[in-house]
Protein backbone atom coordinates (compact mmCIF):
# COMPACT_ATOMS: atom_id res chain seq x y z
CA UNK A 1 0.00 0.00 0.00
CA UNK A 2 1.55 3.27 -1.04
CA UNK A 3 2.35 5.86 1.74
CA UNK A 4 0.48 9.20 1.17
CA UNK A 5 2.99 12.22 1.85
CA UNK A 6 1.49 15.42 3.72
CA UNK A 7 1.46 18.38 1.38
CA UNK A 8 4.71 20.48 1.69
CA UNK A 9 5.56 24.03 1.15
CA UNK A 10 7.33 24.56 -1.54
CA UNK A 11 9.77 27.36 0.03
CA UNK A 12 10.78 24.13 2.22
CA UNK A 13 13.15 21.73 1.71
CA UNK A 14 12.92 17.84 0.49
CA UNK A 15 13.55 15.92 3.66
CA UNK A 16 16.30 14.45 4.85
CA UNK A 17 16.82 10.90 4.34
CA UNK A 18 15.94 9.57 7.40
CA UNK A 19 12.46 11.21 6.82
CA UNK A 20 11.29 8.93 4.38
CA UNK A 21 9.18 5.68 4.65
CA UNK A 22 10.33 3.04 2.21
CA UNK A 23 6.34 1.19 2.57
CA UNK A 24 6.36 -2.34 2.18
CA UNK A 25 9.19 -2.82 -0.90
CA UNK A 26 11.49 -1.36 1.59
CA UNK A 27 10.37 -4.42 4.21
CA UNK A 28 10.90 -7.06 1.27
CA UNK A 29 13.63 -5.58 -0.29
CA UNK A 30 15.57 -5.94 3.25
CA UNK A 31 14.79 -9.19 3.54
CA UNK A 32 16.20 -10.29 -0.24
CA UNK A 33 19.41 -7.82 1.01
CA UNK A 34 20.04 -10.27 3.49
CA UNK A 35 21.16 -12.98 1.32
CA UNK A 36 23.89 -11.15 0.30
CA UNK A 37 25.47 -10.88 -3.28
CA UNK A 38 26.78 -14.53 -3.47
CA UNK A 39 23.30 -15.32 -2.68
CA UNK A 40 21.89 -13.19 -5.40
CA UNK A 41 24.18 -14.52 -7.88
CA UNK A 42 24.05 -18.14 -7.26
CA UNK A 43 20.24 -17.11 -7.59
CA UNK A 44 20.25 -15.81 -11.20
CA UNK A 45 22.92 -18.41 -12.26
CA UNK A 46 19.89 -21.33 -11.41
CA UNK A 47 17.40 -19.12 -13.20
CA UNK A 48 19.29 -19.12 -15.96
CA UNK A 49 19.09 -22.56 -16.42
CA UNK A 50 15.77 -23.21 -15.33
CA UNK A 51 14.77 -20.76 -17.62
CA UNK A 52 16.83 -21.88 -21.26
CA UNK A 53 15.74 -25.29 -22.97
CA UNK A 54 18.94 -27.69 -23.04
CA UNK A 55 18.61 -27.57 -27.03
CA UNK A 56 19.13 -24.24 -27.71
CA UNK A 57 21.11 -22.65 -30.50
CA UNK A 58 21.72 -20.46 -33.39
CA UNK A 59 19.47 -17.58 -33.51
CA UNK A 60 17.20 -18.61 -30.71
CA UNK A 61 19.82 -19.83 -28.04
CA UNK A 62 20.78 -15.68 -28.88
CA UNK A 63 17.17 -14.55 -28.47
CA UNK A 64 16.58 -16.09 -25.32
CA UNK A 65 19.72 -14.97 -23.44
CA UNK A 66 18.92 -11.61 -24.68
CA UNK A 67 15.70 -11.63 -23.40
CA UNK A 68 16.12 -13.10 -20.17
CA UNK A 69 19.18 -10.86 -19.33
CA UNK A 70 17.10 -7.90 -19.80
CA UNK A 71 14.63 -8.83 -17.49
CA UNK A 72 17.54 -9.59 -14.98
CA UNK A 73 19.06 -6.66 -15.27
CA UNK A 74 15.70 -4.61 -15.53
CA UNK A 75 15.07 -6.79 -11.99
CA UNK A 76 18.90 -5.75 -10.61
CA UNK A 77 17.94 -2.38 -10.95
CA UNK A 78 14.57 -1.94 -9.41
CA UNK A 79 16.20 -4.26 -6.09
CA UNK A 80 19.05 -1.22 -6.19
CA UNK A 81 16.80 1.27 -6.51
CA UNK A 82 14.51 0.05 -3.71
CA UNK A 83 17.37 -0.73 -1.38
CA UNK A 84 18.59 2.28 -1.45
CA UNK A 85 15.35 3.43 -0.06
CA UNK A 86 14.35 0.80 2.23
CA UNK A 87 17.62 2.02 3.97
CA UNK A 88 17.31 5.52 3.73
CA UNK A 89 13.61 4.73 5.31
CA UNK A 90 15.25 3.28 8.31
CA UNK A 91 16.64 5.60 11.03
CA UNK A 92 18.60 2.68 12.82
CA UNK A 93 20.60 3.02 9.22
CA UNK A 94 20.62 6.92 8.51
CA UNK A 95 23.37 8.55 9.57
CA UNK A 96 23.72 12.05 10.60
CA UNK A 97 22.12 14.31 13.28
CA UNK A 98 18.70 14.30 12.61
CA UNK A 99 16.17 11.14 12.46
CA UNK A 100 13.06 10.94 11.61
CA UNK A 101 10.08 9.89 14.33
CA UNK A 102 7.83 7.66 13.34
CA UNK A 103 4.05 7.60 14.46
CA UNK A 104 3.82 6.06 17.86
CA UNK A 105 7.20 5.40 18.42
CA UNK A 106 9.82 7.15 20.68
CA UNK A 107 13.13 8.67 19.48
CA UNK A 108 16.03 6.47 19.25
CA UNK A 109 18.25 8.50 21.72
CA UNK A 110 16.67 11.17 23.91
CA UNK A 111 20.20 13.04 23.18
CA UNK A 112 19.34 17.16 22.26
CA UNK A 113 20.16 17.82 17.93
CA UNK A 114 23.60 19.70 16.89
CA UNK A 115 21.75 23.44 17.54
CA UNK A 116 20.59 22.61 21.30
CA UNK A 117 23.89 21.94 21.83
CA UNK A 118 25.94 24.40 20.35
CA UNK A 119 23.73 27.24 21.87
CA UNK A 120 23.73 25.13 25.78
CA UNK A 121 27.94 25.48 25.01
CA UNK A 122 27.52 29.15 23.88
CA UNK A 123 25.83 30.12 27.25
CA UNK A 124 28.37 28.42 29.53
CA UNK A 125 31.08 30.46 27.58
CA UNK A 126 29.15 33.21 28.31
CA UNK A 127 28.12 32.58 31.77
CA UNK A 128 32.04 31.77 32.73
CA UNK A 129 33.57 34.62 31.09
CA UNK A 130 31.16 37.39 31.85
CA UNK A 131 32.86 40.84 33.67
CA UNK A 132 32.27 42.15 36.85
CA UNK A 133 33.92 45.34 37.76
CA UNK A 134 33.09 47.87 40.41
CA UNK A 135 33.99 51.44 38.21
CA UNK A 136 34.37 54.45 40.78
CA UNK A 137 32.53 56.51 37.98
CA UNK A 138 29.74 54.58 36.29
CA UNK A 139 29.22 52.16 38.73
CA UNK A 140 28.57 48.44 38.22
CA UNK A 141 29.65 47.08 34.87
CA UNK A 142 28.42 43.59 33.76
CA UNK A 143 29.33 42.59 31.01
CA UNK A 144 31.97 41.35 27.99
CA UNK A 145 35.03 43.35 26.30
CA UNK A 146 34.72 43.05 22.36
CA UNK A 147 36.17 39.45 22.53
CA UNK A 148 36.29 36.66 24.43
CA UNK A 149 38.83 35.39 26.22
CA UNK A 150 40.71 39.38 26.04
CA UNK A 151 43.19 39.76 28.42
CA UNK A 152 44.60 42.73 28.33
CA UNK A 153 40.87 45.04 27.82
CA UNK A 154 38.98 42.87 30.18
CA UNK A 155 36.67 45.55 31.22
CA UNK A 156 32.82 45.28 29.24
CA UNK A 157 32.16 47.70 26.62
CA UNK A 158 28.95 48.96 24.48
CA UNK A 159 29.81 46.43 21.76
CA UNK A 160 30.82 43.55 23.58
CA UNK A 161 27.95 43.98 25.81
CA UNK A 162 25.20 44.98 23.41
CA UNK A 163 26.20 41.57 21.36
CA UNK A 164 26.22 39.83 24.54
CA UNK A 165 23.11 40.61 25.31
CA UNK A 166 21.58 40.48 22.10
CA UNK A 167 22.85 36.77 22.24
CA UNK A 168 21.14 36.05 25.52
CA UNK A 169 17.84 37.36 24.27
CA UNK A 170 18.22 34.75 21.44
CA UNK A 171 19.61 31.71 23.67
CA UNK A 172 16.32 32.10 25.83
CA UNK A 173 18.39 32.75 29.03
CA UNK A 174 17.54 29.22 30.69
CA UNK A 175 18.52 30.33 34.23
CA UNK A 176 19.60 33.05 36.24
CA UNK A 177 23.20 33.29 36.20
CA UNK A 178 23.24 36.12 33.53
CA UNK A 179 20.31 38.37 34.05
CA UNK A 180 19.08 41.06 31.44
CA UNK A 181 18.66 43.29 34.32
CA UNK A 182 22.40 43.72 34.99
CA UNK A 183 23.14 43.90 31.51
CA UNK A 184 20.75 46.56 30.61
CA UNK A 185 21.67 48.85 33.32
CA UNK A 186 25.36 48.10 32.68
CA UNK A 187 24.92 49.70 29.05
CA UNK A 188 23.22 52.47 30.60
CA UNK A 189 25.92 53.20 32.44
CA UNK A 190 28.15 53.07 29.27
CA UNK A 191 26.21 56.07 27.80
CA UNK A 192 28.38 58.95 27.23
CA UNK A 193 27.71 62.02 28.31
CA UNK A 194 26.40 63.29 25.02
CA UNK A 195 23.48 60.44 25.13
CA UNK A 196 24.90 57.63 22.62
CA UNK A 197 27.57 55.13 22.48
CA UNK A 198 30.75 54.88 20.86
CA UNK A 199 33.30 51.79 20.16
CA UNK A 200 36.69 51.90 22.41
CA UNK A 201 38.60 52.99 19.79
CA UNK A 202 36.38 55.86 18.92
CA UNK A 203 37.12 57.70 21.73
CA UNK A 204 34.25 59.65 24.00
CA UNK A 205 32.31 60.48 21.11
CA UNK A 206 29.02 59.32 20.13
CA UNK A 207 28.76 57.30 16.99
CA UNK A 208 25.62 56.37 15.56
CA UNK A 209 26.09 52.95 14.09
CA UNK A 210 27.74 51.82 17.85
CA UNK A 211 24.40 53.91 19.73
CA UNK A 212 22.09 52.16 16.98
CA UNK A 213 23.08 48.54 17.91
CA UNK A 214 22.80 49.59 21.87
CA UNK A 215 19.65 51.01 21.46
CA UNK A 216 18.24 48.09 19.47
CA UNK A 217 19.60 45.76 22.60
CA UNK A 218 18.10 47.96 24.96
CA UNK A 219 14.52 47.72 23.05
CA UNK A 220 15.01 44.05 22.81
CA UNK A 221 15.42 43.69 26.32
CA UNK A 222 12.15 45.89 27.30
CA UNK A 223 14.34 49.03 28.66
CA UNK A 224 12.52 52.12 29.52
CA UNK A 225 10.86 52.79 25.94
CA UNK A 226 10.51 56.93 26.84
CA UNK A 227 14.74 56.66 27.88
CA UNK A 228 15.23 54.64 24.32
CA UNK A 229 13.26 57.19 22.40
CA UNK A 230 14.86 60.09 24.08
CA UNK A 231 18.31 58.48 22.51
CA UNK A 232 17.21 57.19 19.44
CA UNK A 233 16.05 60.87 18.57
CA UNK A 234 19.86 62.32 19.78
CA UNK A 235 21.54 59.49 17.63
CA UNK A 236 19.09 60.79 14.12
CA UNK A 237 19.57 64.25 15.36
CA UNK A 238 23.47 64.14 14.76
CA UNK A 239 23.42 61.26 11.89
CA UNK A 240 23.12 64.10 9.28
CA UNK A 241 25.41 64.83 5.92
CA UNK A 242 26.66 68.18 7.99
CA UNK A 243 27.84 66.01 11.41
CA UNK A 244 28.62 62.78 9.69
CA UNK A 245 29.19 62.74 5.95
CA UNK A 246 31.48 59.55 6.32
CA UNK A 247 28.92 57.70 7.99
CA UNK A 248 26.42 58.38 5.65
CA UNK A 249 28.22 57.37 2.85
CA UNK A 250 29.17 54.16 4.71
CA UNK A 251 26.72 51.03 3.69
CA UNK A 252 28.11 49.41 6.83
CA UNK A 253 27.19 52.59 8.88
CA UNK A 254 23.63 53.19 7.23
CA UNK A 255 22.37 49.42 7.42
CA UNK A 256 23.59 49.17 11.07
CA UNK A 257 21.58 52.29 11.90
CA UNK A 258 18.46 51.92 10.30
CA UNK A 259 18.46 48.39 11.86
CA UNK A 260 18.65 49.67 14.95
CA UNK A 261 15.94 52.73 14.62
CA UNK A 262 13.61 49.99 13.10
CA UNK A 263 13.73 48.07 16.93
CA UNK A 264 14.23 50.99 18.81
CA UNK A 265 12.09 53.84 17.15
CA UNK A 266 10.46 52.69 14.70
CA UNK A 267 8.03 55.64 14.27
CA UNK A 268 11.27 58.17 13.55
CA UNK A 269 10.70 60.34 10.70
CA UNK A 270 14.60 59.21 10.11
CA UNK A 271 13.49 56.21 9.05
CA UNK A 272 12.33 56.67 5.75
CA UNK A 273 15.20 59.52 4.81
CA UNK A 274 17.69 56.48 5.20
CA UNK A 275 15.68 53.71 3.90
CA UNK A 276 15.38 55.24 0.78
CA UNK A 277 19.54 57.50 0.58
CA UNK A 278 19.96 53.12 1.15
CA UNK A 279 17.84 52.07 -1.62
CA UNK A 280 19.50 55.25 -3.61
CA UNK A 281 23.28 53.83 -3.72
CA UNK A 282 22.87 50.87 -5.04
CA UNK A 283 24.58 50.12 -7.70
CA UNK A 284 24.42 47.89 -10.99
CA UNK A 285 26.68 44.65 -12.22
CA UNK A 286 26.89 44.04 -15.65
CA UNK A 287 28.86 40.13 -14.52
CA UNK A 288 25.60 39.33 -13.05
CA UNK A 289 22.86 40.31 -15.65
CA UNK A 290 23.19 44.10 -14.76
CA UNK A 291 21.21 43.68 -11.11
CA UNK A 292 21.63 46.16 -8.63
CA UNK A 293 23.02 45.19 -5.72
CA UNK A 294 25.53 47.34 -2.87
CA UNK A 295 29.07 48.20 -2.56
CA UNK A 296 30.98 49.39 0.87
CA UNK A 297 29.91 52.94 -0.21
CA UNK A 298 26.90 54.78 -1.49
CA UNK A 299 28.37 57.72 -2.73
CA UNK A 300 30.54 58.55 -5.59
CA UNK A 301 33.68 55.84 -6.00
CA UNK A 302 31.03 53.16 -4.65
CA UNK A 303 34.18 50.42 -4.97
CA UNK A 304 33.04 46.82 -6.85
CA UNK A 305 30.24 44.74 -5.81
CA UNK A 306 30.13 43.48 -2.40
CA UNK A 307 27.94 40.34 -1.38
CA UNK A 308 28.42 41.49 2.31
CA UNK A 309 27.20 45.09 1.62
CA UNK A 310 24.17 43.83 -0.34
CA UNK A 311 22.94 41.22 1.84
CA UNK A 312 23.38 44.30 5.04
CA UNK A 313 21.07 46.36 2.31
CA UNK A 314 18.20 43.63 1.75
CA UNK A 315 18.24 42.33 5.56
CA UNK A 316 17.55 46.37 6.63
CA UNK A 317 15.10 47.06 3.18
CA UNK A 318 12.87 44.15 4.45
CA UNK A 319 12.75 44.71 8.04
CA UNK A 320 12.01 48.20 7.05
CA UNK A 321 9.17 47.09 4.84
CA UNK A 322 7.17 45.49 7.39
CA UNK A 323 6.98 48.75 9.21
CA UNK A 324 5.92 50.81 6.92
CA UNK A 325 4.79 50.98 3.19
CA UNK A 326 7.66 50.65 0.66
CA UNK A 327 8.12 52.35 -2.01
CA UNK A 328 8.39 50.91 -6.00
CA UNK A 329 11.78 52.51 -6.28
CA UNK A 330 12.74 50.55 -2.83
CA UNK A 331 10.88 47.42 -3.25
CA UNK A 332 12.65 47.00 -6.89
CA UNK A 333 16.37 48.11 -5.52
CA UNK A 334 15.83 45.36 -2.49
CA UNK A 335 14.27 42.58 -5.02
CA UNK A 336 17.09 43.25 -7.24
CA UNK A 337 19.32 42.33 -4.51
CA UNK A 338 18.29 39.49 -3.84
CA UNK A 339 18.40 37.91 -7.66
CA UNK A 340 22.18 39.25 -7.35
CA UNK A 341 22.66 37.23 -4.78
CA UNK A 342 21.16 34.17 -6.02
CA UNK A 343 22.77 34.53 -9.63
CA UNK A 344 26.37 33.93 -7.73
CA UNK A 345 28.04 31.94 -10.36
CA UNK A 346 30.88 29.49 -8.48
CA UNK A 347 29.60 25.68 -8.54
CA UNK A 348 30.00 25.58 -4.79
CA UNK A 349 27.82 27.72 -2.46
CA UNK A 350 29.88 27.00 1.07
CA UNK A 351 32.96 28.52 0.03
CA UNK A 352 32.24 30.56 -2.52
CA UNK A 353 33.39 33.48 -3.08
CA UNK A 354 30.11 35.64 -2.08
CA UNK A 355 30.81 33.86 1.81
CA UNK A 356 34.72 35.33 1.81
CA UNK A 357 34.50 37.35 5.57
CA UNK A 358 35.65 40.86 4.72
CA UNK A 359 37.33 43.74 6.54
CA UNK A 360 36.99 47.63 6.30
CA UNK A 361 37.92 50.47 7.96
CA UNK A 362 35.84 53.17 9.18
CA UNK A 363 38.12 56.40 9.08
CA UNK A 364 36.26 59.14 10.45
CA UNK A 365 37.92 62.95 11.42
CA UNK A 366 37.81 63.07 15.64
CA UNK A 367 35.56 65.63 16.71
CA UNK A 368 38.02 67.09 19.62
CA UNK A 369 41.02 67.21 16.82
CA UNK A 370 39.53 67.47 13.16
CA UNK A 371 43.36 67.51 11.72
CA UNK A 372 43.58 63.42 13.24
CA UNK A 373 41.50 60.59 12.32
CA UNK A 374 40.38 58.06 14.28
CA UNK A 375 40.07 54.31 12.51
CA UNK A 376 37.18 51.74 13.58
CA UNK A 377 38.27 48.29 12.18
CA UNK A 378 35.00 46.36 11.23
CA UNK A 379 35.11 42.95 10.17
CA UNK A 380 32.00 41.35 8.49
CA UNK A 381 30.71 37.54 8.71
CA UNK A 382 29.99 37.34 5.01
CA UNK A 383 28.30 33.90 5.23
CA UNK A 384 25.75 34.62 8.31
CA UNK A 385 24.83 37.94 6.35
CA UNK A 386 24.11 36.72 3.39
CA UNK A 387 22.36 33.44 5.36
CA UNK A 388 20.27 36.41 7.04
CA UNK A 389 19.45 37.93 3.93
CA UNK A 390 18.26 34.79 1.72
CA UNK A 391 16.44 33.99 4.88
CA UNK A 392 14.27 37.20 4.70
CA UNK A 393 10.21 37.01 3.38
CA UNK A 394 10.94 39.23 0.76
CA UNK A 395 13.83 36.77 -0.65
CA UNK A 396 12.07 33.74 -0.38
CA UNK A 397 9.30 35.81 -2.11
CA UNK A 398 11.47 36.37 -4.83
CA UNK A 399 13.06 32.91 -5.33
CA UNK A 400 9.37 31.59 -5.78
CA UNK A 401 7.74 34.70 -8.17
CA UNK A 402 11.05 33.86 -10.58
CA UNK A 403 11.24 30.06 -10.46
CA UNK A 404 14.94 30.24 -8.64
CA UNK A 405 13.36 27.94 -5.48
CA UNK A 406 16.45 25.56 -6.55
CA UNK A 407 19.09 28.46 -6.55
CA UNK A 408 17.63 29.63 -3.15
CA UNK A 409 17.87 26.62 -1.34
CA UNK A 410 21.10 25.88 -2.80
CA UNK A 411 22.68 29.00 -1.41
CA UNK A 412 20.88 28.81 1.75
CA UNK A 413 22.22 25.79 2.45
CA UNK A 414 25.11 26.23 1.52
CA UNK A 415 25.59 29.91 3.79
CA UNK A 416 23.77 27.67 6.38
CA UNK A 417 26.97 24.98 6.63
CA UNK A 418 29.68 27.99 5.70
CA UNK A 419 28.43 29.34 9.30
CA UNK A 420 27.99 26.34 11.28
CA UNK A 421 32.12 25.57 9.98
CA UNK A 422 33.32 28.46 11.75
CA UNK A 423 32.60 27.80 14.90
CA UNK A 424 33.71 25.14 17.92
CA UNK A 425 31.74 24.71 21.11
CA UNK A 426 29.38 27.10 20.03
CA UNK A 427 31.98 29.65 19.86
CA UNK A 428 32.69 31.64 16.42
CA UNK A 429 36.11 32.93 15.80
CA UNK A 430 37.98 35.19 13.27
CA UNK A 431 40.52 33.62 11.21
CA UNK A 432 43.65 35.68 10.89
CA UNK A 433 43.62 37.82 7.98
CA UNK A 434 47.53 38.71 7.83
CA UNK A 435 50.42 36.68 9.78
CA UNK A 436 50.65 39.47 12.57
CA UNK A 437 47.09 39.23 13.84
CA UNK A 438 45.92 36.89 17.02
CA UNK A 439 42.91 34.57 16.66
CA UNK A 440 39.97 36.89 18.09
CA UNK A 441 36.22 35.30 19.48
CA UNK A 442 34.56 38.47 18.91
CA UNK A 443 30.88 38.49 20.52
CA UNK A 444 29.36 40.33 17.64
CA UNK A 445 30.92 37.21 15.83
CA UNK A 446 28.99 34.39 17.64
CA UNK A 447 25.77 36.94 18.16
CA UNK A 448 25.66 36.65 14.05
CA UNK A 449 26.13 32.48 14.01
CA UNK A 450 23.88 31.90 16.36
CA UNK A 451 21.06 33.89 14.74
CA UNK A 452 21.62 33.01 11.71
CA UNK A 453 21.74 29.15 12.87
CA UNK A 454 18.36 29.74 14.87
CA UNK A 455 16.72 31.22 11.82
CA UNK A 456 17.33 28.40 9.61
CA UNK A 457 16.38 25.94 12.45
CA UNK A 458 13.17 27.84 12.75
CA UNK A 459 12.66 27.72 8.56
CA UNK A 460 13.89 23.91 8.71
CA UNK A 461 11.17 22.84 11.75
CA UNK A 462 9.13 20.83 10.28
CA UNK A 463 5.45 20.03 13.02
CA UNK A 464 3.82 18.22 9.78
CA UNK A 465 6.73 15.57 9.14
Amino acid sequence: MSHQQPRRDRFRPEPLPGMRDGGGSGRIVRWLGGFGCVAAGYAVFQSLLGVLPPGLDGESARYAVAVVSGLGTAAAAWLSAALLRARAADPARTPGPFTARRAGTAPAAPAPGPLPRLCASAYETLVEQVRVVDDPDRGRLTGWPHSLGEQEHGRPTSVGTAYGLHTLLDLGTPDGRLGTGELVRTLWNLQLPDGGWSARSQGAAARPEVTALVLGALARAGADPVRVAAAAEACTARFTDELDRTGRELTHVVTTVLRGLLRAAPGSEALPRLRDALAAGAITDPRRGHRRCWAYRLAASHGPPSAVHTAQAVLALDRAARVAPEPDAVRAAREDGVRWLLACPDTRHDGCLDLTPVREEVRRPRIDDPARHEVLNVRHFAAAWVLRALLTPGARAVAHEDGLEDAWRERLNGAAAAVAAAQTDGIWTWSPDNAGELLRRPLWMTYQGLSALRAHAIWMYRPDD
